[in-house]
C-alpha cells in the first residue's frame, strides 16, 4: 500500500465533527489554562479513545504537545501502545516528536488543520510521517478547518505579543 500526504483531501463529515471537537479542545487549552490553543482527537472504531490539548506550560514538560496527550489518554483507556486504524485528529500540523509518536503507535491516519512552516512534520517543512525510512507510515490529510485552527493560534500569539 503506498501512503502519501494528500494535496487535496476529500473530508467526510465525521471528519468534520472531530476536527470540531479539537477545534473545542484548542480554545480549552487556551481559554482554561493559558497554552497555545492546540487540541487533538484520536478516533478508535468511531469513538473518542483519547482527548489532548497543549500542556506545555501547565506541566512544565515540553513533551506534552495535544497529540502526545491524545495518545497517553488512548494507551490508558485501551491498555495498549498501539492504535492500528486509528484516525487522529487535530488542529496544528504535527511536528517531528508527534509525528514518530504516531508512527511508533501505528496511528493509521492524521488529519490536521492549519499547516506550520516552521516545525511540521506531515509534509510543510518535514515529511516524517509518509518516510519510506520508518516501516510504518501513516496518511495524512492536511486542511481541514485550517482558517478557524490558524486564526485561533494568531489570536492567540498577536495577544501574548
Amino acid at each position: 500500500m503506498e501512503y502519501h500526504v494528500t494535496t487535496e483531501p476529500v473530508f467526510s463529515d465525521e471528519d468534520r465533527a472531530w476536527m470540531a471537537r479539537a477545534l473545542e479542545l484548542a480554545a480549552h487549552a487556551r481559554d482554561a489554562e493559558g497554552e497555545v490553543p492546540v487540541g487533538a482527537v484520536l478516533v478508535v472504531d468511531g469513538n473518542a479513545a483519547g482527548l489532548g490539548w497543549n500542556r506545555n506550560i501547565t506541566l512544565n514538560d515540553p513533551t506534552a504537545h495535544a497529540e502526545i496527550q491524545a495518545l497517553r489518554a488512548a494507551g490508558q483507556a485501551l491498555g495498549n501502545y498501539r492504535f492500528t486504524g486509528a484516525t487522529l485528529y487535530v488542529t496544528l500540523e504535527p511536528c517531528a516528536m508527534c509525528a514518530m509518536a504516531m508512527v511508533h503507535a501505528r496511528v493509521a491516519r492524521v488529519v490536521y488543520g492549519a499547516t506550520d512552516p516552521k516545525t511540521g512534520a506531515a509534509g510543510s517543512v518535514f515529511d516524517t510521517l509518509v518516510s519510506e525510512r520508518h516501516n510504518h507510515r501513516v496518511e495524512v490529510a492536511g486542511g481541514l478547518f485550517a482558517e478557524a485552527a490558524g486564526d485561533m493560534l494568531r489570536q492567540f500569539f498577536r495577544a501574548r505579543r
